[in-house]
C-alpha cells in the first residue's frame, strides 16, 4: 500500500508539473478571464463613438424622416445622414470609409417603400437586419394609412398569438424553466465530454510513453502492474479535479465580480442565474465516473502498445465510444424524455453524458440517477477487473503492436506471470 502511495503521488506530482498541464491550464484561466469580462473587453474596443453611420438616399422625399425616428427606438447606436448627391457618388464616399453603408429609398408599384442596402462587405448581417426591420415598420404604417386602419386596428393585426404550454404531470418544469436548464446542460456536456477524452487519452499515453522508453520495465520491478494502472488513473483524476477546481473558483469570482453587468441575456438564458446544486453535484458525480470508466479502457489498450505512434489509432475505438455518447446527448437535447435517451442512457459508456442530460433537464426520481451511478460503478469494477489482467499482459508485449487481438495474447501472458 505505501508503494501504491508513492506512485500515486509521483504520478499527480509529476503532471502537475509538467509544462503541458500548466500551459493548458493558463489557455483555460485566460479564457474564463475573457468570457467572464466579455462585457468589458467590448466596451474597452467599442471606443467613445461607436455609432454605424449610414448615408441615405431617400429618393421618395417622405420617408426619411418616418426611417429615422423608427431607428432611433429600435438602436440608437446607428446615426441616418440624409445626403441629395448622386448615388455613384455616394458609393465612392462609402468605400472612402466616410459611412458604413448606403440605403436607397424608393416606392413600389403599391406606392411602398423599398430599399436596397450596400457597404463594402455584408458581413455585419446585425446592421442590415436591424435596418431592413425599420423599414419594414414604416412600410407597415403606410399600408395601414392606405388602409383607413387606426394604430389601434394595426397593433391587434400584428399582435402575437397567445400561445401557453401547460405541463399536465406534477413537479414538470415550464418551458421556461427547460430553456435554462438546456443551456446549462449543453454546457456542462461539452465540459464532461473534453474533460474525460482528455484525461482518459492522457492516461493510454502515458502507459505507451513508459513502454517505449522502457522505463515500464524498471516500474514493474519496484511495483505490481495492477498497482501502477491504478496508481495513474487514481493520479489523473486527482489532476483533472486540481484543475477543475482552479477553473471553478476564477469563474466564480470573476462572475460575483462580473454580477450586474451579467444579469439576464446570456446568463440568465443559459441557466447560471439559477443553478440547482443537485446538478452541479450529477455533472461532477457523472464527471468523475465516466472518467473512471474510460480511463481503465485507456490504460489497458495503452499498455498493448511500445510505440507511442500506435497509441492513438489503438485509443481510436474508445474516442468513438465518447463521440457516439456525446452525439446522441446533442440530439436529445431538444426532447431528453425520447425512447432512444432514456435506453441509450443505461450503456455504460453513454450513461456518463446521457443519464446527467436526463437528470438534468427532467423531474426523474432521485432512484433514476442513481440507477445511473450504480450502473456506471458495477461496469466500473468489471472494466477494472479485466482491464488489470489485460494490463498485467500487456506490460511485458513490446515489438508492434496496434491490434486489438493482442488483448487475448495479453490475457495469456498475465496468467503465466
Amino acid at each position: 500500500m505505501n508503494k501504491f502511495g508513492v506512485m500515486l503521488g509521483h504520478s499527480y506530482v509529476s503532471k502537475l508539473k509538467s509544462k503541458s498541464f500548466i500551459i493548458t491550464s493558463i489557455i483555460m484561466l485566460i479564457g474564463v478571464l475573457i468570457l467572464g469580462n466579455m462585457n468589458r473587453i467590448i466596451d474597452l474596443f467599442s471606443g467613445g463613438d461607436s455609432k454605424e453611420k449610414i448615408v441615405v438616399l431617400d429618393q421618395t422625399d417622405s420617408v426619411f424622416q418616418s426611417f429615422q425616428k423608427q431607428l432611433q427606438v429600435t438602436n440608437k447606436d446607428i446615426e441616418l445622414i440624409k445626403e441629395s448627391k448622386s448615388e455613384a457618388e455616394l458609393q465612392k464616399a462609402v468605400n472612402a470609409g466616410d459611412y458604413d453603408g448606403l440605403i436607397t429609398i424608393s416606392m413600389d408599384q403599391s406606392n411602398l417603400p423599398e430599399a436596397t442596402y450596400k457597404a463594402p462587405t455584408l458581413t455585419n448581417t446585425e446592421l442590415s437586419s436591424q435596418l431592413s426591420q425599420a423599414l419594414q415598420a414604416v412600410k407597415s404604417d403606410m399600408a395601414a394609412s392606405q388602409l383607413d386602419l387606426t394604430a389601434d386596428k394595426l397593433a391587434l393585426l400584428n399582435s402575437p398569438i397567445v400561445f401557453k404550454e401547460v405541463s399536465l404531470e406534477n413537479n414538470a418544469k415550464s418551458s421556461e424553466e427547460l430553456a435554462q436548464a438546456r443551456g446549462l446542460v449543453y454546457i456542462l456536456l461539452f465540459v464532461i465530454y473534453f474533460s474525460v477524452i482528455f484525461y482518459a487519452s492522457s492516461v493510454g499515453m502515458e502507459v505507451a510513453t513508459e513502454k517505449a522508453s522502457r522505463v515500464m520495465e524498471i516500474l514493474i520491478s519496484s511495483a505490481s502492474p495492477t498497482q501502477q494502472m491504478f496508481a495513474k488513473i487514481i493520479g489523473a483524476a486527482l489532476l483533472g479535479i486540481t484543475q477543475m477546481a482552479v477553473l471553478l473558483l476564477v469563474a466564480y469570482f470573476t462572475i460575483k465580480q462580473n454580477l450586474s453587468e451579467l444579469k439576464g441575456g446570456f446568463f440568465e438564458v443559459f441557466g447560471f442565474s439559477d443553478i440547482k446544486v443537485s446538478t452541479i453535484i450529477y455533472a461532477i458525480v457523472f464527471f468523475l465516473l465516466g472518467y473512471l470508466l474510460y480511463a481503465t479502457l485507456a490504460a489497458f489498450l495503452g499498455s498493448l502498445v511500445s510505440r507511442i505512434e500506435d497509441a492513438q489509432q489503438m485509443m481510436l475505438p474508445m474516442t468513438f465510444l465518447i463521440m457516439i455518447g456525446f452525439f446522441i446527448a446533442m440530439s436529445g437535447l431538444n426532447n431528453p424524455s425520447a425512447g432512444f435517451v432514456t435506453v441509450t442512457s443505461y450503456i455504460p459508456f453513454f450513461t456518463p453524458m446521457l443519464m446527467f442530460l436526463r437528470v438534468g433537464m427532467l423531474d426523474l426520481p432521485m432512484w433514476v440517477g442513481l440507477s445511473g451511478v450504480a450502473v456506471l460503478i458495477v461496469s466500473i469494477i468489471i472494466m477494472a477487473s479485466i482491464g488489470a489482467r489485460i494490463y498485467r499482459g500487456g506490460v511485458l508485449m513490446y515489438g508492434k503492436s496496434n491490434s486489438l487481438k493482442n488483448i487475448k495474447k495479453a490475457l495469456q501472458l498475465s496468467k503465466n506471470k
